[in-house]
């Protein structure tokens, strides 16, 4: 009995020992528990542990983003492909079109931005829209000559249809590209980090697709200057003494010897010749205040200098004698200002007519990115939206950079030798003659009556003898 009696007691205990093992397990906090719980017994906060996995909520928010930006690549593509081909049939409506419509589309953009309580960029996007109108503006008689270089330019791409699949090409590759470099931003934008934090990181990450869409952009330059060049020495790209496969001579020039000019030029030409155009549509416009006259001068001459060592021109040079940039840029400058094309270079504006189109297609880039972005995530529009309108200018650019490349590759050839431009076209030849002689005498005049402004002055300074 004493046996039977004790075993009944062992058995109790263990029974009463599993039910407080089952209490003390059923009072272990589990890991959402202790990501839960707020206070530990002293009163601190306790962190959540590091192995917490994240909730389903937290999951795929990359995966969200990337096909955004797989769309911005699309729309971007099929814009810079669309514009190009109407560029090459109708030039002077698309280009009329591309200019008076980007002021309007800036000031909508703006509107639609202070509706949001985006004050950042609707005061950015108001500023662009005033600056654009200004500079519109400014230039509007220099109009007519840079829409006869622009169809002159065109009609050369045209008849040189290798260059137009070579800048597919090249658009090809960045499309590749931009799928890599979308997966890290698409990361950044899905991170927990603050906003300050992401933009920053969003602006490097900006700055690097830029300059690569700047180097192959200019690759493309090099490609085409090499062409045109070529076909104009040669009279026609039929002609018996043109080279032996010209374009993939010029494409492994491009690759090889001169990509090192290539790349480093492309991290400053683009700011000094966007900066040259803001400051001589604002010079044209100041009048007789010349304390601002003076100020502006200044810039003018400082960005100027920098021209001298840093302009597009030098990817002509590049393209043909295989200079290095900085000499090619300094001997560039230097035949225009002894030849007198500098003064007709600084009247056109084709230039910066081709930018505002590269800037309209990245706008619709961006919109339509915008606008989707919106009904998925209303807090990211602005980052989404503008690196989608990055992508979109750049994709642009890739395909109007043949016909910039064109114009650039004219006006050397008329400094050099303007028997090739006659030879070529003999009436464009003729007009840009004409236009050259008037640049020139409006430039004289303007010098006579400075010298006659500045001779009254110091007459006036000199007290007369008594």
């Amino acid at each position: 009995m004493q046996n039977h009696s004790s075993l009944n007691r062992t058995q109790r205990e263990v029974f009463v020992i599993e039910e407080d093992t089952d209490l003390d397990l059923a009072s272990i906090p589990t890991t959402d528990e202790e990501g839960q719980r707020s206070e530990s017994v002293e009163g601190s906060v306790t962190p959540p542990p590091l192995g917490r996995v994240p909730e389903p909520s937290e999951r795929g928010q990359t995966e969200k983003y990337w096909p955004l930006y797989a769309m911005a690549g699309g729309i971007g593509a099929v814009v810079a492909w669309a514009l190009l081909s109407i560029l090459c049939t109708r030039a002077n409506q698309t280009m009329k079109v591309s200019v008076h419509c980007l002021t309007t589309y800036l000031a909508v953009i703006s509107v639609f931005c202070f509706w949001d309580k985006q004050i950042f960029w609707g005061i950015a996007f108001a500023i662009a829209a005033v600056l654009q109108f200004m500079y519109v503006m400014s230039v509007m008689d220099r109009f007519p000559f840079t829409m006869l270089v622009l169809r002159k330019a065109v009609k050369m791409v045209w008849s040189l249809p290798e260059v137009l699949r070579v800048s597919y090409v090249f658009m090809a590759i960045m499309l590749l590209w931009m799928v890599i470099w979308s997966f890290g931003v698409s990361g950044v934008v899905a991170s927990n980090m603050g906003d300050g934090g992401r933009w920053w990181v969003l602006v490097v990450l900006s700055i690097s697709l830029f300059w690569t869409g700047a180097v192959l952009c200019n690759t493309v330059h090099v490609v085409v200057a090499g062409m045109v060049v070529l076909v104009l020495m040669h009279g026609d790209r039929r002609a018996s003494s043109m080279p032996p496969k010209p374009l993939l001579r010029s494409l492994r020039h491009a690759l090889t010897t001169s990509l090192g000019s290539i790349c480093y030029g492309s991290l400053f030409t683009a700011a000094i010749r966007t900066l040259r155009w803001e400051i001589t549509g604002i010079r044209s416009q100041i009048g007789n205040n010349e304390c601002l006259l003076c100020c502006v001068d200044f810039l003018f001459n400082l960005v100027e200098t920098l021209v001298r060592f840093f302009n597009k021109y030098a990817y002509v040079k590049v393209a043909v004698y295989g200079e290095c940039f900085n000499h090619s840029a300094r001997d560039a400058w230097e035949l225009f200002q002894s030849t007198g094309i500098e003064a007709l270079i600084a009247y056109d504006c084709s230039g910066a007519v081709l930018l505002m189109g590269t800037i309209l297609g990245g706008l619709i880039t961006g919109t339509c990115v915008g606008i989707w972005t919106w009904f998925k995530r209303s807090d990211r529009v602005m980052m989404v939206g503008s690196t989608a309108m990055l992508m979109g200018m750049i994709l642009v650019g890739l395909t109007l950079v043949v016909v910039e490349s064109a114009v650039t590759s004219i006006y050397i050839c008329y400094a050099e030798d303007p028997s090739l431009i006659s030879r070529w076209d003999e009436e464009f030849y003729n007009q840009i003659s004409e236009a050259l002689r008037e640049r020139l005498q409006h430039r004289s005049l303007r010098g006579r009556d400075v010298l006659a402004i500045v001779g009254i002055q110091h007459q006036i300074s000199v007290p007369n003898p008594v």
